[in-house]
């Protein structure tokens, strides 16, 4: 199994530091779910057997977790703008946390799968003696 290529490397690695210079100016929430997701990124790419994905997985879904708990607070404020303005607009789907929160926790539930799977545990060749 290939885990975790040189694009995982670099996204893992960017979305760390990233995380790290929220977390000096003080959005906290967001640093942490940065900082989990890069460095799950970086153990896929450094462990090259299942459990690389499996704690990829579980660092991804208790980010998205975190990201549908925001999301959902963020409710009251996208009800106020679309009562304003009088329209709802795509920005409030794609751009609020509520949808990347799903899509993470999704996501990691694959990769936690994934970590399962047979293709991962190689069980699929034939072993000649």
């Amino acid at each position: 199994m290939k885990t975790g290529g040189i694009v995982g490397l670099i996204l893992g690695i960017g979305l760390l530091a990233f995380g790290i210079y929220h977390l000096i100016i003080g959005i906290y929430l967001w640093a942490i779910i940065k900082i989990m997701i890069g460095a799950g990124l970086i153990v896929s790419k450094f462990v090259k057997n299942r459990y690389g994905t499996i704690i990829f997985g579980h660092m991804v879904v208790v980010a998205g977790c975190m990201l549908i708990t925001a999301g959902i607070y963020y409710v009251p404020m996208i009800a106020h703008q679309i009562e304003k303005t009088g329209e709802l607009k795509i920005i409030y789907i794609f751009a609020m946390p509520l949808f990347w929160g799903f899509f993470a926790t999704l996501g990691g539930i694959c990769a936690i799968y994934h970590g399962f799977c047979k293709c991962v545990r190689k069980d699929w060749k034939i072993k000649k003696d």
